[in-house]
């Protein structure tokens, strides 16, 4: 079959087209820009195109873009095209605000480890994949990071649900909480009767869903039902050893190892085999990805990281704290999409208002117990999402109005091509910057690492030579 996808340089999209061409289909694609993960996919096999083929039997689009109709030829969302693929496999669906990306990366590694073969469609790259989002497998498990962006996860048909959390977040597609909330009740309908819905006991608003009607008679908390509800907790005595074993900190990487246990313990995995793959997790692209950076002949720690919700930046900022307590941290953040920072406009102030230390001239050491997880904030311009934003909300809200109302001196407002010139004078060497948002603000981080640098002064030295 001739496969062509549109949009072929998502996170999504190019996990679901490595997966064709995995199973021996022709795949085609094309974007807007070329991009690493394009360059990553050609190399692979697929034929990268300017515009969509007429010879093609189906095609697949992100839910980005509007794809115009061929006569003849089937048009998929990729939404759509992996919820068909989710009718053939057991599927493992992580869902939430927060967590999918390295809740299903875990749960993908306990299985390969527990030697039942998964193939894994992931919203990020992971080292163990050979720095891929996609691993083909030979069993009927399929492991799936399901979106709830407009409403996406209502295409799939999982076995088992794993809810991380659930909060405010796509407010450009939600009304509000309670949208979201009855949205979440549609997709855990989705349940077989023999399914296993596995949730955070610990999130207040997961709390409210399963107190709510669920519009599935599968789904019930009374212990008759055939559809078993599970809950996970930091209070759970795991919690603690899951604390010693891990390598990527923070308390909301615990929640997300103890979701993956459970999901573990449902398919009969031993503890044993969980523990040990856990503790061998490396972390993936952009979540927390530590790198050796360099300015000046100044030596610096990189952290690259995706959270750009209020939560996630305050739960990654912690665990920065917590990996390096005695260091200066600095924080540069690109707000992603100004729909998201209208509408989250006052929790993002409250956050970055909290987590930002005060001058305290007294104060020449800092201890590991500071509650202040970082010393600077450095806030650029928001990154646009072509196809996603409103222009009448484009004109309300910008970076300068955030760093004005957090109202601080350790924050400023940067454009992006003044931040070099700005660390490169002010940065002293032994710092942590942690490099933060959705957008395309890692590729600062690959500036300045020391990895990026070196490749770069090879291929100028190779040059000299001819």
């Amino acid at each position: 079959m001739k496969i062509h996808f549109i949009g072929i340089g998502g996170i999504g999209v190019s996990a679901l087209a490595q997966y064709y061409l995995a199973k021996g289909h022709k795949v085609s694609g094309s974007d807007l820009a070329h991009s690493e993960i394009t360059d990553f996919l050609e190399k692979k096999g697929v034929k990268l195109l300017n515009k969509t083929p007429r010879e093609v039997d189906l095609v697949v689009y992100s839910p980005a873009v509007k794809p115009d109709k061929i006569k003849g030829v089937k048009l998929l969302s990729y939404p759509q095209a992996l919820g068909e693929l989710t009718k053939k496999y057991f599927t493992i669906a992580v869902s939430g605000t927060h967590g999918k990306s390295t809740t299903c990366a875990m749960v993908s590694l306990i299985l390969i480890k527990a030697g039942l073969d998964p193939t894994v469609i992931i919203g990020t790259k992971l080292k163990e994949f050979n720095g891929s989002n996609f691993r083909i497998g030979e069993s009927d498990y399929l492991v799936i990071e399901a979106d709830e962006w407009q409403a996406s996860f209502l295409n799939y048909w999982p076995k088992i649900i794993v809810l991380t959390n659930i909060e405010r977040e796509h407010l450009d597609y939600y009304k509000n909480l309670e949208h979201i909330l009855k949205t979440y009740r549609k997709y855990v309908s989705h349940l077989p009767k023999d399914g296993i819905l596995i949730v955070n006991g610990d999130d207040k608003n997961i709390q409210k869903l399963l107190k709510s009607k669920i519009q599935n008679p599968n789904v019930k908390s009374n212990p008759k039902s055939k559809c078993q509800i599970e809950k996970y907790s930091l209070k759970q005595k795991e919690a603690k050893k899951l604390r010693e074993i891990l390598k990527v900190p923070g308390e909301h990487n615990i929640y997300n190892a103890l979701a993956a246990l459970a999901v573990a313990r449902d398919l009969k995995i031993p503890d044993k085999i969980s523990f040990k793959a856990l503790s061998g997790y490396k972390g993936a692209w952009r979540r927390f990805e530590i790198k050796r950076g360099e300015i000046n002949n100044k030596k610096f720690t990189i952290i690259s990281d995706y959270a750009h919700h209020p939560t996630e930046i305050k739960a990654t900022l912690e665990a920065v704290r917590e990996k390096f307590p005695n260091k200066k941290i600095w924080c540069i953040f690109q707000p992603h999409q100004y729909q998201r920072t209208f509408y989250l406009f006052n929790d993002f102030v409250r956050v970055f208002s909290g987590v930002l230390r005060r001058r305290v001239r007294l104060r020449l050491t800092r201890s590991p117990q500071d509650k202040f997880p970082i010393d600077k904030l450095i806030i650029t311009d928001i990154y646009d999402v072509a196809g996603r934003e409103k222009k009448e909300i484009k004109k309300k809200i910008n970076s300068e109005k955030l760093i004005k109302k957090i109202n601080k001196p350790e924050a400023l407002y940067l454009p992006r091509g003044k931040i070099k010139s700005y660390l490169r004078r002010n940065l002293r060497s032994g710092e942590v910057v942690i490099i933060m948002g959705a957008g395309d603000i890692y590729k600062l981080a690959e500036r300045f690492s020391t990895a990026s640098l070196d490749i770069l002064k090879r291929k100028r030295e190779n040059k000299s030579r001819r």
